[in-house]
């Protein structure tokens, strides 16, 4: 019995790399909103300035994917719904 891989399988491509000075949902043109009480109004006019092509309320205790979406805004809200983090993904 042999522990040799397949030649012909090649390993799967790596996710491409985002740096950290990338805002490709343009987090960085709405970060006044944070400390903000969250309402749908907001939310749309985040997406919207942002340039976003979709938003994502994130509330504590509450489950999620965990995929990464360069052109997603994420706004992270507290148990008030505060907005307390807006970021990519």
């Amino acid at each position: 019995m042999s522990n040799a891989s397949n030649p012909a399988s090649e390993p799967a491509p790596k996710p491409p790399r985002v740096s950290e000075s990338e805002d490709a949902c343009g987090a960085q043109r709405v970060q006044d909103r944070v400390g903000r009480r969250y309402d749908e109004a907001l939310g749309e006019s985040i997406r919207r300035e942002s340039g976003a092509a979709t938003l994502r309320t994130i509330r504590p205790g509450h489950a999620y994917t965990m995929e990464y979406r360069g052109d997603r805004i994420n706004v992270h809200l507290d148990s008030s719904d505060t907005i307390t983090n807006i970021g990519c993904g």
